[in-house]
């Protein structure tokens, strides 16, 4: 048995096993597999209760109204929402969320290419596609239309470009993908941003320096630039939104700070235990190997990224998108070290046997499969519930699954409240919300049962302002008590009571019926805002 630190194939050797034959069939089955394995976990989702998320209702809100940036994203998201409405319509989950699974099939293939460009087999290719098939986090964030499903596409297609560099370093269509895919990134995600910090900074402290003085390199740089700048434009003419929320967000108590070694305990949960010997040996290999010279800045690119993540005290799964490289990594390393030897041939495929194996107990905490009455039963089963990147009140659900509960249920609530008014009065009256998942769910689903449009202060709706209200009439809903209403409206009646076993917190409140706000909407809005 050879190990891969000490010696490995030739280039010539490696890349001839690899033919169109080989890659091609190999790599559309695991994009298949993966497409048709969200797919089942959304059918799963809906069958066990859970309906649309917050997040998906705000971004068809934001696909409503495009431009060229909003206050907590940059368009993309947006653009992906319009395009799955329009494609499928929003009430069919399955088919709307098919983008995301869509993305989830790319990353998946960019992955096999990864491990190819490191120098792997097709077996090591498979192995390492096998990872990001069954890990939690893919297959959480990519089983719903959001800026993540699609973070990993840009982030490998650039890593991809990287390692092609390496051994080709004047390829022009190589420095092209590479800076399409940082300026996509950029307009996808805000996150990209310090990717892209870490690969200069891993470039420069490593002998892959020499591609910073290439001609391509500037080349990438402008289309980088070219294709981020309507967001950048659209930052500056709002005098920069998306630095005031982050820096409203970094100075509050809203975001969890995990020290150290929680931060890394949440990788490895979010990545699941049975992964970590996948990919903890590929950042080894990328960071210490000899034959892994050649892309050494690969590894370094993990861990200034880390550092950076650390520092900025960011939500653990924000790393997620780096870690197909790590499985590629690993899985060639894997391959690599086997080969000669039939028994070790047969653990690592008992140990790929072992990730599939094992997705039953990984996959209820990463995606809605199973009720919440079921869900809080399997938990105390386990032992284990996922770590929370926000802070608030402890809930019998995750954020993530509660969010996708009880949003036509509140619109219910508050098409009663409102079509109880008299016809008169209703003419007048306009709602508020406390937060933009309300707002998004009473824009998105009001319309149908005649609801009025909403209003709110919460993220892009303050800078969508208050359209035509002034606070005579207002529905308002709030986790604020009525002593606090009365402060604000000369009369304020509660109307409905927001009392969900599974809401968040934020979400539990009130409906009121509010009469004559004290400080018109239309000279006091900016008394509204709330980035948060």
């Amino acid at each position: 048995m050879q190990p891969l630190l000490s010696g490995k194939l030739s280039e010539h050797e490696s890349s001839s096993r690899w033919t169109a034959g080989s890659i091609l069939p190999l790599l559309f089955f695991f994009a298949v597999l993966k497409m048709l394995a969200q797919a089942a976990l959304t059918a799963l989702s809906v069958h066990a209760g859970y309906g649309i998320y917050r997040d998906e209702l705000y971004y068809l809100e934001c696909a409503h109204r495009l431009a060229a940036g909003y206050v907590d994203q940059p368009p993309l998201v947006a653009l992906q929402a319009l395009a799955a409405e329009h494609l499928f319509g929003y009430k069919h989950l399955v088919l709307f969320r098919l983008l995301p699974g869509f993305a989830g099939a790319l990353t998946i293939m960019l992955t096999g290419l990864i491990a190819r460009a490191l120098g792997g087999t097709p077996a090591a290719a498979a192995l390492a596609m096998l990872g990001v098939l069954t890990a939690p986090v893919f297959l959480a964030t990519q089983s719903f239309v959001s800026m993540n499903a699609w973070d990993p596409v840009f982030w490998m297609a650039a890593v991809l470009a990287v390692l092609r560099l390496l051994a080709v370093p004047d390829a022009m269509p190589w420095w092209l993908l590479l800076g399409c895919s940082a300026g996509l990134g950029l307009e996808n995600k805000a996150s990209a941003l310090f990717l892209i910090a870490a690969l200069l900074m891993a470039l420069a402290a490593t002998p892959a320096r020499h591609l910073l003085r290439r001609r391509g390199f500037f080349v990438a740089v402008g289309v980088t630039l070219l294709l981020a700048l309507p967001n950048l434009w659209w930052q500056v003419v709002h005098h920069f939104p998306t630095y005031e929320w982050l820096k409203d967000v970094q100075h509050s108590s809203k975001d969890a700070v995990l020290p150290p070694w929680q931060f890394a305990s949440a990788q490895v949960m979010m990545l699941s235990p049975f992964h970590l010997a996948l990919w903890l040996p590929g950042v080894a290999w990328l960071l210490a190997g000899r034959t892994a010279r050649p892309w050494r800045v690969a590894g370094v690119l993990y861990v200034v990224f880390l550092a950076i993540m650390f520092v900025l005290h960011a939500k653990d799964y924000y790393l997620a998108p780096i870690y197909p490289l790590c499985f590629a990594a690993g899985a060639v390393f894997w391959a690599e070290w086997v080969a000669g030897s039939s028994v070790a041939r047969l653990a690592l495929g008992a140990y790929a046997a072992l990730l599939l194996v094992t997705v039953p107990l990984t996959v209820p905490f990463a995606v809605p499969v199973l009720s919440p009455g079921y869900y809080v039963q399997f938990t105390r089963i386990m032992h284990f519930a996922p770590i929370e990147s926000e802070q608030h009140a402890p809930t019998p659900l995750p954020e993530f699954f509660a969010d996708q509960l009880g949003w036509q249920a509140l619109v219910d609530d508050v098409s009663r409240v409102y079509h109880a008014l008299p016809p008169a009065e209703q003419q007048q009256t306009g709602i508020l919300t406390g937060n933009y998942g309300q707002a998004s769910a009473i824009a998105i689903l009001g319309p149908p049962l005649g609801l009025p449009p909403v209003i709110s202060g919460h993220q892009n709706f303050w800078l969508w302002g208050p359209g035509q209200y002034t606070g005579k009439e207002m529905i308002v809903v709030t986790t604020m008590p009525p002593a606090a209403m009365q402060l604000r409206y000369r009369s304020c009646t509660v109307a409905e009571r927001l009392t969900g076993p599974y809401a968040m917190p934020w979400e539990q409140g009130y409906i009121y019926v509010c009469h004559e706000r004290f400080q018109s909407f239309q000279t006091h809005w900016a008394a509204s805002k709330l980035y948060f």
